[in-house]
This record gives C-alpha cells, structure tokens and sequence, in this order.
C-alpha cells in the first residue's frame, strides 16, 4: 500500500529554529505569549505599571475578566496580538493553530463546518445539535456555532485561547476551553488603515478601516474586508475550481463616553461566504470504484491524492450570512464595576454536494439551516484595596434552530447499485430489465420505483435552547501575593427538539425478515399478504396449533440460505424515520449542574509566579439533528436484521410506533463533564520570560461523534482523559530580534469507551491527538534613524506523527483496525514588510514554504463499502502586500 505519512524531511531543516527561543515554565495555567514584542500597549491597555512596561514584552489580557499582565493570569492562556495576526496573513481562525500548539482547527465538509480542539477536546463541526466543546466568543458575545465564527478576523487587538474549562468566568459553558477575540475600539483620535493583498491562485484581498471622534463624547469605527481567491484544486471533469476563497465581511462600532464612569459600546456586523468547497481524493479504491467506471464515471485516483483534482456530478454550493449586533456597558460606581453584553445574532447557512465525490450522477446531500442567537449577560466586579475581590454573573442564552435537508436521488443511482448487487452489465447498461426489476416484482411494487424517487429522504428539524447560569470568583489576598480563588457556575439547561423524517425509496421501507413472515404466514393461511395484519401475526404465532410453523417461518427468514431477500439490505440506506416527539420520547432534556474553581497563586518574586488549581466543567446534552438519529436502546430493541415482528417487548414496540428498519442509536448524548488539576508557573525579565503550565484533564461522557459511511453517530464515551504540558518561552537577544518557543505534549487515553462505533476502545490512544505539537518564531526588526523598519519573521509550525483516528467504521471494520492513516504537520512560513515612517508599508508573505502534504482526516465512502476518501491539506499560497495607516 502507497504510503500518506506526511514527510519528515523538515523536522532536520528547522530543527534551529524551534531551538531558537529559551526555556519558560508556568503551572496550571501556562500563557503561551508569543509574539509579546509587537503587543505595545494601546490607550486601553495603559493601566501597567511603568516598571512593567520597561520589560518590553509584557502583555495586558482579560481572560480572568480582569485587566492583568500575561505574567499574572494565573491559567493557562496563549496571547496572539492583532500585529502577529497581519505579519503572518492570519485572516481567520483556521489559521490560528499554527500559532499557537495546543489548538487544532479543521475545515472538512463545507465552508461552514470546522472543529475547535483543544488539549485533545473538541466536537460540533457537522451538526447544528451538538454544542461546541470549545467556545468562541468574538468581543464577549458567544458565536454557538463554527460557522458564526469563521468570517475574517475584524481589526483584531489580540486572540486569547484559554485551555481547560472555563464555567466560571464565561457564562456559557466550555468543558475543554475558550477562543476569546477581541477587537479593537473606536478612538478619539482620527486614524485607519487600508490593505491590499495578491497572491497566487489570484488571490486578492482588501481590507479597512477608519476610526474616530463625532462628538467629544462618541467615536465611531468602520471596517470591512473582501477576500476571494481561484480554487487551488479542481473538478477535472466540469472544469471548475475548488477550495477557492469568496467571502466579504463589515462592522460598525459606536463608543459612548458620557462620563469617565461610563462606557457604552455598540457593534453591528455582517458577513457572506459564497464558496466551493471541499476537495475530496481518493485513498483506496474499493470494489464500487468498477460500477462507476462501468457507467462512464471517474474519481481521482490513489496515486493523485496532492494532485488536487476531483470528478463530481456537480459543483457544490456553500452559502453563509452571519450577522448581528450587541451592546456592551460598562459602569465604574466606586470600588465597583457592572457590565452588560446583549446580543443577537442569526446565521444562515445552505449547501449542496456531491455525496458520492465521483462524476457519476449517484446522490446530493442537502442543508438549508438557520440559527437565531439571543444573550444577555451582566457582571459585577470590585476593585478593593483589602484582602477581598470578587466578581459575580448571570447569563442567558436562547437559541432557535431550524433545519430542511435531505438526499437528491441522482439519474444513474439506480444503475449503479444493481451492478454492486451483480445485475448483468449488459442488461444494465442497455436499460433492460434486471435485477430490481424482479426485486419489485416480487414484492408487489411499482416497475422502476427503487431508486426511482427524486429525493431518497426529506427531512425538517427543530431545536430550542435555553439556558441560564449564574458564576463567579471570590479572590482573598491575605497578605501581598498569595491570592487564593474560589469559584463557581451554576447552570440549568433546556433543549426541546423536533425531528421528522420522510424516507422515499420503496425498498427501504420494506424489512425483509417481516416481508418473509408475512408471505410465509399467507401462504400457510391461504389469504393475501395484505390479510396478514399484526392481530393475524399475533394469533399465528401463539395459537398452539400454528406456533411450530411460525417458528421454523421465523428461523427461514433470517437465514440467507432460505431467505434470498436479505442480500437486498446493504441497498437500505435511508429507512423510515420514528419522529419525535412521540408517546415515548419527549423531544426533551434538561441538564443543570454545578461547577467550581479552587485555586491558589502566589508571586515569589516581581518576576516569578506560580500557581495549582483544581476544576471542574460541564456542557450540556447535545442534540443529533440528522437522520441518523435513532431511538435509545433503552427505548426501543429491534428484532433479527431490524424485524418489528421479531422484536422484543420495548416501550416503543409496545406503543405500536415501531416503522420497518427501526433501529437503535442516539437521539441526543448526555452531558460533559470536565475535571482538571492543573499547577504552573510563570517568569518574566527583561528580554527574557517563559510559562509552563502541566495537567492532568478528564471528560466524564465526552460527547463522541463521527461518521459511519451512509450517516453519523453521537455517542458518550465512558471516560476520556489526556495528561500533558505546555510551555512557552520569548526571549530578546539582542535589540530587534525576538524569538518565542512554545510546546504542548498531550498522552489522551480512553479510559472507558466500550460503545464506540468501532467497538470497544477501552485503554486505546485518541486518534488525531500529537504527542508533540511545537509553535516557534523568529522575528527581526531593523530600524533606521528616519523611523523606517524592515520587520522579518519566520514561524515554524510542527505536529508529531500520529494516527489521524481511530479506524473507519466500513473500511477498518473488515480488517480488524489494522490499517489507519498518519499524518505529521510540518509548516514554515515566513514574511518581510518594510514599514515608512509615514504610513506606508511593503511586504510579501508566503505560508507553506516547503509546500508540506499531509493529510487532513480520512473518511469512509458513502454507501462505497471498501473505499476511503480524505481531506488534503493546502498547498503553499505566497503574496505581496501593499498597507497604508494614517
């Protein structure tokens, strides 16, 4: 077998830079601060010390809700300044591991479906149901969903990604961590910006924005930017491109100042993604692959995995509008500080693909979905001169989603499934009749009617949330730099869904143990099929005279050898649907709990800081809004091959809701629960400063999710656990040259994990989680007397080798998980601006240097038993960059 372990060839190369940068330890909360040389403090930020200031490198963060020094944050939270983000062309958040190593971000299926992991954690990016285990939240509004988080980053003053839970200081829960954006202000002062950017792949981007004063008392704020970019693959047969950039963005901002006491801010934004999106290559052909080169098809062979070149039926559509508007206030009243963030937001996102990812015309999956987002948050925070601080919150959040989707039935489907059944080639492709014509015969249905629908399923889904918490800190110094915190969340949880299903196809709608039965019971009675009713069934199976024939009919019709019919069931793809709710399930959960924060920080000396914490965090029960979503087992046992007739006493079996097919999985998961002992420490000198923060983190019923080949499932495993560390260091060697290091080591396990897809995976390793993930920088500034400067930086960005998952439910399932995928990441990028002292900048950037492959994640085919297709990763992109500020 061909070899997809990305290269290790740079892991030599680079081996200079990512020892470049000095050593830093931090404790439970290591701050991975790279790039501190280019955070100069903006007029907000001025409330350091002037001691502090001197150091150079120190950085102002709020991730404890407070204003702090990085060295002062007493968890472990990384710091990417806006000025790191524009140096080193990070345009949205997909970008942003490469930064900082205890993050992972994927884009797979669509524009709008992407993962936020960290430390391991991390879910949510294909279903509007599953709450993220990662929040992100853009200026203190939560964006519930990925796709309200991934339009171009906005004038950013710095990124914060706060690793482990965070219940009590955000008001949304976040079992595995945080990405707070921050942006920056409207100013007094009159000023703005405005960017151009050509690459390749004709790459252009153009970005604003303008500030300043109205009155004495209000400023004002615009910005906006528009991206779009060829497709750096292609779909060979329809001459399109793929994976192309084509998204625009804007924002609005009003500052209130009345008083010195008070401040009012106001946001508006909007933003489109219009995109085609996603590449798609083959890894292993499997036996479907001759079916659709016998109907004239193609699909990008093995051996071109990085060539970037798809066939598909159809160009897929990605459509996304983000849009809202929120008010922050804050008022000092004394020794006191409230502050109110509303907000609403609504997202609506629509795509179209070709499931099949092969020029055949098989199958389209659709998704027309809207979320309506309203928050409301309040805190209280003291700022005492005694030994007592505190800070008090209480948030709310209601949520609406809707959802219609469903599978397009495409005009060769119904020829490509007879050949995998092995109808004759020839009777196939010369339209006559064959082997689902006797199928229908047979079982009394239309000619032509399997696989002859225009849709396979339509489907309509509906999801409340809402939720309310209330949280808070209580910091006690009792004497100068010992500072011990109690903290805690309380929140209630409340979900009500609505699901509904319509499943066309003719066959899958027949359970072929039942249609034995009822034929051999009409036969023994000598009375039609349609005659054979349940109270029929019922008699025939208990009547002591007729219950030795029901069970050897029983015994025939689940074996293949007597009943021909069941090499009919891999060809059931989308049986009918039990909506919900029913007189059994209640379309509701309701989740409440309370989590809580102890922790203890001490400052040995104005340079060193050390602190251990022990936490706990919770996200609530997530919905699967697919149709894949199945009864508990609780709920509902299904009978031999999914035989109602056969079928054991359940709560739904009894109810007589049972539809043919019926089979069991998850309508929701439970809650995550999130415990985490964490100790670090953090130092900080002139020129010189490291964090190292080491944990041991575990998730009571992660909520699992993942794909099976025709659907997902959502599943709570057991126990989930990684124990790691992470560590940071920037160091100034000399004047304009600045170099950082940062490090994460994770060792995830599955503690408890006996009902996964794939089986049991007790005492396995996690796929997709590096044991090592390394983030290190050079950055040289040379300035010249006039104020000129020719700012250089080159970033390294590594990923040890490691199983990309688990094993494929299809694919690996047949060879016993013998065979999985790797990948090892590694990426170095690099940029050159020359700054005017009168506004003016100059630069080039490109990001994949060494143009790096690896794969991204793998999949099994859909409804293609023995075919794996994956995600490449994207080439290198290189440009130049014109920038004026004034």
């Amino acid at each position: 077998m061909r070899s997809f372990i990305s290269g290790s060839a740079g892991s030599n190369r680079y081996a200079l830079l990512a020892g470049a940068a000095a050593v830093a330890l931090s404790l439970p909360g290591a701050a991975f601060a790279q790039d501190q040389e280019l955070a100069e403090p903006d007029a907000d930020e001025m409330p350091l010390e002037t001691e502090e200031q001197d150091l150079g490198n120190v950085i102002v963060v709020t991730a404890t809700k407070r204003e702090q020094t990085l060295q002062e944050t007493p968890i472990s939270v990384s710091v990417t300044s806006g000025e790191t983000l524009q140096q080193a062309q990070i345009r949205d958040v997909l970008d942003l591991q490469t930064v900082t190593p205890s993050l992972r971000v994927s884009q797979l299926q669509t524009s709008s479906a992407s993962t936020f992991i960290i430390r391991g954690f991390g879910n949510g990016d294909n279903n509007f149901g599953i709450e993220p285990s990662v929040g992100v939240f853009i200026d203190g509004v939560f964006r519930s969903r990925s796709a309200a988080a991934l339009s171009d980053l906005p004038n950013v003053q710095r990124i914060e990604v706060l690793n482990g839970p965070q219940s009590t200081l955000f008001g949304k829960n976040a079992s595995a961590g945080v990405i707070s954006v921050v942006t920056r202000e409207p100013q007094f002062t009159f000023g703005g910006s405005v960017e151009a950017v050509y690459g390749n792949y004709n790459t252009f981007v153009l970005k604003g924005d303008v500030t300043g004063p109205i009155t004495d008392t209000v400023a004002f704020s615009l910005d906006g930017s528009y991206q779009r970019r060829d497709g750096y693959a292609k779909i060979v047969n329809l001459d399109e491109d793929i994976n192309d950039r084509n998204r625009w963005s804007t924002r609005a901002q009003l500052l209130f100042e009345p008083s010195p006491d008070l401040k009012i801010r106001a946001i508006a934004d909007y933003s489109r993604i219009d995109e085609v999106c996603c590449q798609v290559g083959t890894l292993i052909a499997g036996p479907a692959a001759g079916a659709i080169t016998a109907l004239g098809g193609q699909f990008s062979p093995p051996s071109d995995f990085f060539e970037y070149e798809s066939y598909l039926n159809q160009v897929p559509t990605n459509e996304v509008d983000n849009y809202g508007a929120s008010i922050q206030a804050d008022w000092n009243i004394g020794a006191f500080t409230l502050t109110s963030i509303t907000a609403y937001r609504e997202l609506e996102n629509f795509f179209e693909s070709d499931i099949d990812f092969a020029s055949v015309d098989n199958s389209t999956e659709f998704r027309d979905q809207k979320v309506e987002t309203f928050t409301q948050e309040f805190r209280l925070t003291s700022d005492f001169d005694g030994p007592l601080n505190f800070l008090l919150g209480g948030f709310y959040f209601d949520e609406t989603i809707s959802q219609e989707s469903g599978l397009r039935n495409g005009t060769q489907i119904r020829d490509f499934f007879e050949l995998l059944a092995g109808a004759d080639p020839v009777a196939v492709l010369t339209g006559q009749p064959s082997l689902f014509n006797a199928v229908e015969a047979g079982l009394g249905l239309p000619q032509e009617s399997i696989f002859g629908t225009a849709l396979l399923s339509d489907e309509r889904f509906g999801f409340d949330n809402t939720a309310w918490s209330v949280f808070g800190t209580i910091d006690f110094e009792p004497f100068d730099g010992l500072v011990f915190t109690v903290g805690g969340n309380y929140t209630d949880d409340k979900k009500d869904f609505e699901l509904s299903q319509t499943s066309f196809d003719p066959l899958a709608n027949i359970n072929l143990v039942d249609a034995f039965i009822v034929g051999g019971i009409a036969q023994a009675l000598a009375i039609p099929p349609s005659q054979v009713t349940p109270d029929v069934i019922n008699g025939f199976a208990t009547n002591p005279a007729t219950a030795p024939f029901f069970a050897g009919i029983a015994a025939a019709a689940v074996d293949p050898a007597q009943n021909q019919l069941l090499a009919l069931q891999p060809f059931q793809f989308i049986p009918p649907f039990l909506d919900v709710p029913n007189a059994v399930e209640d379309g509701k959960t309701r989740d409440d709990k309370f989590t809580y924060l102890l922790r203890a920080a001490y400052q040995i000396s104005n340079e060193v800081n050390v602190y251990a914490s022990y936490a706990t965090g919770f996200k609530a029960s997530s919905i699967n809004l697919s149709r894949d979503s199945r009864p508990l087992n609780t709920d509902y046992i299904a009978g031999p091959r999914g035989s109602t007739i056969l079928a054991p006493s359940s709560p739904i079996r009894d109810a007589g809701l049972a539809v043919p097919n019926l089979s069991t999985g998850s309508r929701f998961a439970g809650p995550e629960e999130t415990e985490v002992y964490e100790v670090g420490l953090k130092a900080q000198w002139p020129g010189f400063g490291f964090n190292l923060a080491l944990f041991d983190q575990t998730i009571e019923g992660f909520q699992s999710f993942a794909f099976t080949g025709t659907g997902f499932a959502l599943r709570n495993a057991g126990k989930q656990s990684v124990k790691g560390f992470e560590f940071d260091a920037t160091a100034t060697p000399t004047d304009g040259l600045v170099l950082t290091f940062a490090l994460t080591h994770l060792d995830p396990l599955y503690d408890d994990f006996p009902g996964s897809v794939l089986g049991d995976l007790t005492g396995q390793r996690p796929g997709g989680i590096p044991s090592w993930a390394i983030a290190t920088s050079a950055t040289y500034t040379h300035e010249w007397d006039s104020g000129t400067r020719l700012i250089t930086r080159v970033d390294y960005n590594h990923e040890s080798n490691t199983d990309i998952n688990n094993g494929l439910p299809t694919y690996n399932a047949q060879l016993g998980n013998t065979e999985i995928f790797r990948r090892e990441v590694n990426l170095v990028n690099g940029s050159m601006t020359l700054a005017l002292n009168n506004g003016l900048e100059v630069g080039g950037y490109v990001r994949n240097l060494f143009n790096d492959q690896y794969i991204l994640t793998v999949f099994d085919g859909v409804a293609q038993a023995g075919t794996v297709l994956g995600y490449p990763s994207q080439p290198r992109t290189y440009g130049g960059v014109v920038r004026f500020k004034f």
